[in-house]
Formats: C-alpha cells, structure tokens, sequence
C-alpha cells in the first residue's frame, strides 16, 4: 500500500497507562513531541507520568464519542489499547473482546479520520501469526482464525478490520505492529509478564511449565512504532516480537535479577490441565480471580516452540533492533522493587549492557 511516511508532532496515544502506552508515551516525549493519553483512571495516570508534561484524557474504549474531540488537536494516533487481561483468567470473554479489540477499533480510526487525523498506528500481536513448530515466522504467515482461541481471534478481526479500514483510506498512513511477550518498566497493571514476574518473586510459581515464547522490552516495540509512524509503509505488518526464549531459559533471570532461587521441577502439561480445570470450578464457585486456567493451558499447549520470528522486514524498513533479554527483565525487576512491590528479592549488581544487537 502507500507510504505516506512523514514526521508529526503531537500524538493521541490510546491505553496510556499500560505497559506498551507509557512507555511509547516516554519514547515520544524523549523526542521532543506533544502527547496526549487516553487512560481509564486520572489516579493512576498521574501516578504513573508524575512530573512529566503530558495531556491526560480520561475516558475508555466503550465510549469513543466521549473523546473524540480531543483528537482534533493531534496529528498522529498510537493505538495500544486493548482487552486482555481477563481472557486467560477463567469464563467467557468472547463478547468484550469483539466489542472492544475489533468493534471500538473500528470507531477510534473513524472517529480520529473525522478529526482531521491521517496517521494512525495500530498495535496487533504475533497471535495473528502461525507456522510449525520451530519454523522461522514471518509477517504473511497468517494464523487460521478457526484454530485461534478467543483472544488471539479479536486481534486477528481487529487487524483485518484495521486494514480493511487502510484500503478504504487511501490518503491514510497505517502501519501495524505485531509485538512479542512484552516486559519492561512502568507495568502497573501488571500485565500476564508483570505478574509472572511478581509471582516468581513471591514464591507462588511451583515449577517449570512446557511453554515458550518471544520476549521484547515494551521500549524497544514502543520505539518501532515510533519508527513506523515516520517511515513504515501504510498498510504493511511489522514484527516486534524480540527473542525466543522457554519458560525454563526465563528462570535463571528472574533469579538472576532477584535473588530468588528458581523452581526447578518441570511441570507436564497434563498436570497443566487438571489444576487449571480444579481452578475453573474454584472460580465459578467463589468468583475470585483464578492463577491458572484452561485458556492458559491450551495456549502453552498449541504454541510451544512456535515462537521464532524473523525480523528481516522490520530490521530493513524500521531499523528495528532489541535489548538483551536480561537487561529487560532486570528492568522489569527493579522498577517493581523500586515502586515497593517486592517482598523477598534483594538488588542484583549487574553491568548495565548498553549494546542492541
């Protein structure tokens, strides 16, 4: 599709709280442009971006015309927002996930086109993508929406109803971002990352499931859309998925950054399946949050060892480059110690790794 590539100076950034959105937000103030953030709760962006000259809109996805005039000052859209964090946690979340991920998306773009906005950044996930296991995964290799579960559908509809928006809107500039398992500073949430690595901290992980994944620094994908937004290609996919890595080559560095000694025991899957479904009945039951679900299961199930991205198109067009795995999570580590988070870690010397490779 078109290029459309330029530079903006002021920017709307949607889920300006969460972990991708503060960051991005930073990103763009270190370059000198204007932001203006979206956020659900005035609370927790204030605290969150203490002491730093941003626009804090107050508003959700489900009440788009509630914001949308605060648009029109803005010429470029980042959009990380997105339902998440209750679709592996037990129950039935089809419904949100459509009206949120696919059906508000769709309504933001209109709605930031009405304003006068022409460059519009969407976030997608690799869970729009699939290959064999141990395959080389690129952008054009598109996941079956009929083997997706329930989450990583939404984001398959909301990418395609992005691009269907891109090709209807010719004189729009669309790149799209497929981010990996994101880490980072500032995930105060926490998100599924941020949580491991609490739980971790805390003692409560039991042992090693069979899972494995592509971590990236929220920076260093917050960072490519920056990049996109000036000289990506309208229309075009964009992997930010960052570095294979197995939940057993994930322990020794939370251990490393936290003085924890990690588990040891490998987890089987099939014993994966049975506390997750014991923690299903003790959810409908009591109504609490549960640790481990079927969702959760089924996914490190179907998506092991299919997490080795090829970042060719990215490294050409955006430059696209990431940090060392354990620089992230020790980032990740110190800023929730830092925030008083942590109970039973101690801080790690370590040599700061200023190299990207």
């Amino acid at each position: 599709m078109t290029s459309n590539s330029g530079d903006f100076q002021k920017a709307f950034v949607t889920g300006g709280t969460g972990l991708l959105g503060n960051n991005l937000v930073r990103e763009l103030l270190a370059d000198g442009k204007e932001v203006k953030l979206l956020a659900r709760s005035r609370e927790k962006a204030e605290k969150q971006f203490a002491g730093l000259d941003v626009e804090i809109v107050i508003g959700n996805m489900e009440a788009i015309d509630a914001f949308e005039s605060e648009l029109a000052d803005c010429d470029a859209l980042f959009h990380t927002a997105a339902h998440f964090r209750e679709s592996y946690k037990g129950g039935e979340h089809l419904k949100q996930l459509l009206d949120i991920n696919v059906n508000s998306t769709v309504k933001l773009f209109e709605a930031a086109y009405r304003q006068g906005l022409r460059r519009l950044v969407h976030t997608s996930s690799v869970a729009v993508l699939d290959g064999e296991r141990g395959q080389l995964i690129d952008e054009t290799m598109l996941r079956n929406e009929a083997k997706a579960d329930p989450y990583y559908l939404s984001k398959i509809l909301s990418e395609r109803a992005v691009l269907q928006f891109a090709a209807n809107h010719q004189d729009c500039h669309i790149p799209i971002i497929l981010p990996g398992w994101m880490w980072g500073p500032g995930d105060i949430g926490p998100t599924s990352a941020g949580q491991v690595a609490l739980d971790f901290e805390a003692g409560k992980l039991p042992g090693i499931p069979p899972s494995s994944f592509s971590i990236v620094d929220a920076r260093d994908v917050a960072r490519a859309m920056i990049t996109a937004a000036q000289k990506g290609r309208s229309g075009e996919r964009y992997l930010a998925a960052g570095r294979h890595i197995s939940m057993a080559e994930l322990m020794p560095l939370l251990e490393a950054s936290t003085g924890v000694k990690a588990p040891t025991r490998q987890l089987p899957i099939q014993l994966l399946y049975l506390l997750a479904a014991l923690y299903e009945v003790y959810g409908k039951l009591t109504g609490n949050p549960i640790l481990l679900s079927l969702a959760s299961v089924k996914l490190i199930a179907n998506e092991k060892d299919k997490s080795h991205y090829n970042h060719a198109k990215s490294e050409r067009e955006l430059g696209i480059k990431f940090r060392p795995k354990q620089e992230t999570v020790a980032d990740t580590i110190n800023w929730y110690r830092e925030q008083g988070w942590l109970k039973n870690s101690k801080p790690q010397s370590r040599t700061r790794v200023i190299s990207r490779s």
